[in-house]
């Protein structure tokens, strides 16, 4: 059975940054392709060396339910030195009647703190 690639419809974008250790990647801007659900993990690590090779990462699951419109961000598993224990995730949703590019310039519709525990958003 072939497994579709839902990954598509979560495209998440950090700030502008020239190098992994100038600065946080914070906020994250998710933007989420509604009209089918959507699954995504978000990895991190610490960027400037190989740590991750022994297990030295973060994986946050987020899934998007589009019969339910929630957004779902998931347990973070995992830690590394220097992460965010506090995140903010800046949401935007994206549909056929309502498109536009992958812009930081348009508001988010919502704005989420994220603490590493789950949480729901309802997209609408």
């Amino acid at each position: 059975m072939l497994k579709r690639d839902l990954s598509y419809r979560v495209v998440p974008c950090g700030p502008a940054i020239e190098y992994t250790s100038e600065k946080p990647a914070d906020p994250i801007r998710l933007f989420i392709y509604t009209g089918q659900d959507a699954s995504f993990n978000l990895y991190e690590d610490e960027g400037i060396n190989n740590n991750y090779e022994n297990g030295i990462f973060a994986i946050i699951p987020i899934e998007y339910n589009d019969t339910n419109k929630t957004l779902q961000i998931g347990k973070r598993e995992g830690s590394f030195p220097g992460m965010l224990v506090t995140r903010k995730f800046e949401i935007k949703s994206i549909s056929s009647d309502q498109s536009h590019g992958l812009s930081f310039d348009n508001d988010a519709d919502k704005i989420i703190q994220y603490n590493g525990e789950p949480i729901a958003i309802e997209m609408e």
